[in-house]
Formats: C-alpha cells, structure tokens, sequence
C-alpha cells in the first residue's frame, strides 16, 4: 500500500488559506532564537500532532482501520504515538513553567484528511517533519539538557515516522541521512493547519508563501521526473521577480541541498523543472530561491513543498488515486 506524493502534497496545503499565520510580504532575516523560543517552537508542533492524533482516534474506530488494510496492532500503536505526543507537550510545557518561561498554549486546527487512509498518508508527513524540525533546531540549542532532551524526542519521533512509512509500504529508512529544516521552513508547513486561537507568546517566526505541486499520475522518481509548480511564477512576480530572473528549485533531502534552476512554462504562469536531481529519496523538500548557493530565509521566495521521491526505475507502476 503505497502513498502517493502528491496526495501528501496537497493534504500539506489544503488548509492554507485558512492559516492566520503571516505570510511573508517582503525581505525576512534568520530569526533571532533562544533556548526559551526554541522550547515554544517545539511545544507549538507537539500541540499540533497531539491534537493530529486525538481526532483520527475519536473520529476512527479499531474496525475502520482493519477495514482499510492496517490491521492489528497498528490501531494500538496509534494509541501510543498519541500518549508520546501528549507526554511530550506535558515535558516542554513544564519545562518551560520551571525555566519561568511563559509556555505557548493549543491553538486551532484543521486536518484535511477525510478517511483512514488519508490521515495515515499525512500522519507520516508530519511526523517526517517533526523529525526535521528539531533535528534543525539542535544546532542552536545551548542549554546541554535541553539539547539532549529534545535529541531524546527526536529519536522518538523518527521511530514514529519508520513505523507510520512501513505501514504505509514505504521504505521505512529511504536516506541515510534525515533532512534538518531550519525554523521558517518548518513554521511554514506547520502554519498550513492552523487555524485560529490565541497564544501569549509571540514566536519570531512567519511562513513563506505556499509551494503548490501541480498532480500528476505518476509518482516522483530521483533522475527522471518533472516537477510544476502551479502558479509559481505568477506568485513570484510579487517578489519583483521578471521572466529574466534566475529561479532555482532547491532539493533538501538528507544533508544535501540540491539546486535546479526552473523554467516558465509555456501559459507563463507556472515554474517546472524537467528532472528532479539524482541522489534525493523519501520525504524530500523543495523551496524556490532566487540563488543557487545561498539558501537562507533572504533567499526563499516559496515552500517548502513535500515530495515523496523514489530511486530511479523504483516508483509503483500503476497511476496513484488521485490524479489519473
């Protein structure tokens, strides 16, 4: 039981005219971060995938799940993935009450998957990107606790993301590297689901515009597929960005950032690359830069969208559900 990535894609963006996240409207720079902002940024994602997990087991019975093709004991472990985020929000929510740090609060949300198998495909997405984010984060913790503490959630989350990719027939470990994405990166996917509530802390964080992938019936192959971006190009001339400027798509995957520049497609609405680069596998990101060296926060203009990228000659050979 394959997933298809553009059913991840779009379940990742679906929600986004909803968010009532900023998004960006002009030059942004690295946020300025703390070990005080750092625990609120995780807290502000554990909150999230709590609330993820505690719907799909309100709205989905143990029966629905056999129903769909994940038999016992996956609806059990469901239950466990769900007390290791509540049990997470309990630890970063206190530690920040003992630190004498305000700690964020839950917000609201929407999840756009509509049965079993849709939530299941955006449960391994956000748990890939839980793993990024504080695997992006690490670097800038400076407490030594709190750095192995959010290592020890890591490793947690990763054993989540193996377990939801296995069930799902992906490769469980598709790199052997996972891909750090820095906080506006994550911030930007994150955002896609909220929908409103309040927080008396203020995170120095906002998202980019969004990155649509334009559905397609076939799957994502390293060193042979074509990527579009729906209305890229109309989107970036926000940006001041002309016909003559140079774009490039940027491919995270493990530690490697990839660049490719894009072109315009023919309606001059559109970017599209014609071949995704070699060497990228799994849950891969991709941003537009204006720059095809420097892939700071200066530089993105659009993303991260989400690609679920097989070995070249690896990918299912049956059109996937949603695009055929």
């Amino acid at each position: 039981m394959r997933f298809s990535s553009t059913l991840a894609a779009s379940l990742a963006v679906s929600a986004v005219q909803a968010s009532p996240l900023l998004a960006r409207q002009g030059p942004v720079s690295t946020p300025k971060v703390d070990d005080g902002i750092i625990l609120n940024y995780a807290l502000t994602l554990e909150y999230l995938e709590r609330k993820f997990y505690q719907e799909a087991l309100a709205n989905y019975t143990q029966a629905d799940f056999v129903a769909a093709g994940f038999e016992d004991p996956f609806y059990a472990n469901l239950k466990e993935i769900y007390v290791d985020e509540q049990t997470h929000v309990s630890f970063l929510s206190g530690a920040l009450s003992k630190a004498g740090i305000t700690p964020t609060n839950e917000l609201q949300y929407t999840f756009p998957a509509t049965d079993v198998l849709s939530f299941v495909t955006l449960s391994s997405v956000l748990e890939g990107v839980g793993v990024s984010a504080y695997l992006g984060a690490a670097a800038s913790i400076m407490d030594k606790d709190y750095l192995t503490a959010a290592g020890s959630i890591l490793t947690v989350e990763a054993r989540h993301t193996s377990y939801i990719r296995a069930s799902l027939g992906e490769s469980p470990f598709p790199a052997p590297f996972d891909t750090p994405l820095d906080f506006n990166e994550v911030y930007s996917l994150a955002s896609v689901f909220i929908t409103g509530g309040s927080s008396p802390v203020k995170l120095p964080f906002m998202a980019f515009p969004t990155l649509t992938l334009q559905c397609t019936q076939y799957y994502y192959e390293a060193d042979r597929s074509s990527v579009t971006f729906t209305g890229a190009f109309k989107a970036a001339q926000k940006f001041s960005v002309t016909k003559d400027t140079p774009i490039y798509a940027v491919f995270f995957s493990g530690l490697q950032k990839l660049p490719v520049q894009v072109r315009i497609t023919a309606g001059n609405s559109d970017y599209k690359v014609d071949r995704i680069p070699a060497g990228v596998a799994g849950q891969v990101y991709v941003v537009l830069s204006k720059s095809c060296t420097e892939f700071n926060d200066e530089n993105i203009i659009a993303g991260p969208a989400i690609l679920e990228v097989y070995p070249k000659g690896g990918a299912p050979s049956t059109p996937h559900p949603k695009c055929h």
